[in-house]
């Protein structure tokens, strides 16, 4: 996009190197928002903190620029992201309790921005009201395989996390000045978390210098690092130590780590949304492994966590074998069985991919890491 960037200095052409939105779309985006709406920023079930950073940085822009911004999420969200700036404005839906209110939000919406998913079955029972209203939608996502329900698509899986593109857009519409410390520490926290820590292979130039930008108009990092991974709870703790101990199973001939989890023992722990975050890295992390699993009884269904190293693609697993997706080493997916069968299935499939994870094994950790 060197036409919106023609004035800008060359470290900030080189931010935005990816064809995010046609210069025409672009144009158009640029006209509707160019007056106050009423906006809604939706995101995914459970946010995470790259899903509600993003919202949040977003909602902050708009809000700058004149319009009437509402953020409402499918769900609850960790209490470790209560610090975000504009957090307590958030209305967050509770199923079986009244929503007509947050209905007639999405309803009544010029423009609703849809963050970090890409199919409106992610958000349940929003998907329906984003789907019944006549409000322009905007997609902006980074995850594999776009459903085609917005207008508007501000979609690169190259992306680290939906928090850079969110820096892309206000950049591409001429409003970068507008970023300000409250807005960069939720970018920030999105792209800290999503890039694990800045370790994943997502992080490239353009990632740090995005960073490098934050910091220079005074997001403090330690401090967003601290909120973030330093905020734990004594139950959290003590449920992470209980599962460590007890639930992790690991398969060297699968090069496989498998952690499940009853619905008996989130309420023995007393877990919080949030509290079962990152687990599934502590299995992957184990030397040999290519695979990380987590298990989850959330009652109404069984959730699952897939992470990856090289080649082996959990997004294309995922899809296959438990209605999923997201990235390619890093997805989710659900299971409508019972706890034990979904265990059981997860073993099936695994132990059906075993050719391919030896192969991802060979490639990853005989070649590349020892190179």
């Amino acid at each position: 996009m060197v036409r919106a960037l023609a004035n800008e200095s060359p470290e900030m052409k080189e931010m935005i190197p990816f064809q995010l939105i046609s210069d025409s779309d672009l144009d158009l985006l640029k006209g509707i928002l160019s007056s106050p709406k009423k906006i809604v920023i939706t995101t995914h079930h459970k946010p995470d903190a790259d899903a509600l950073g993003s919202s949040l940085g977003l909602a902050g822009y708009l809000n700058k620029t004149g319009h009437q911004v509402q953020v409402i999420t499918p769900s609850d969200y960790p209490s470790f992201l209560n610090w975000m700036p504009g957090q307590h404005q958030v209305l967050a839906y509770e199923k079986g309790k009244p929503s007509d209110n947050l209905k007639a939000f999405f309803l009544q919406a010029d423009v609703i921005f849809c963050l970090d998913f890409n199919s409106l079955s992610r958000i349940f029972d929003l998907g329906e009201w984003v789907n019944q209203s006549p409000a322009i939608k905007v997609m902006i996502d980074h995850h594999l395989q776009p459903d085609s329900f917005a207008r508007f698509q501000i979609w690169d899986v190259r992306a680290a996390a939906t928090a850079e593109l969110i820096f892309d857009l206000i950049t591409l519409l001429g409003h970068h000045h507008l970023i300000d410390v409250e807005i960069g520490e939720c970018l920030y926290a999105g792209l800290l978390t999503d890039t694990g820590s800045f370790k994943h292979p997502s992080t490239n130039r353009k990632v740090h210098l995005i960073v490098a930008d934050l910091l220079r108009i005074g997001v403090n990092p330690s401090r967003v690092f601290k909120l973030v991974y330093d905020n734990n709870t004594l139950n959290r703790l003590r449920f992470l130590g209980f599962v460590l101990k007890d639930k992790l199973e690991v398969y060297p001939e699968w090069h496989t780590a498998i952690i499940s989890i009853s619905k008996e023992e989130i309420a023995e722990y007393k877990v919080d949304t949030g509290d079962t975050e990152g687990i599934v890295n502590y299995g992957l992390s184990l030397q040999g492994m290519v695979l990380g699993i987590v298990i989850i009884d959330r009652r109404e269904l069984v959730k699952l966590s897939f992470r990856s190293v090289g080649d082996f693609d959990v997004n294309a697993f995922a899809r296959k074998y438990f209605e999923g997706g997201g990235h390619a080493n890093a997805s989710g997916g659900k299971s409508e069985k019972t706890l034990e069968q979904t265990v059981e299935n997860v073993k099936a499939a695994v132990a059906e991919n075993k050719e391919l994870l030896a192969r991802s094994y060979q490639k990853y950790f005989q070649n590349t890491l020892v190179n």
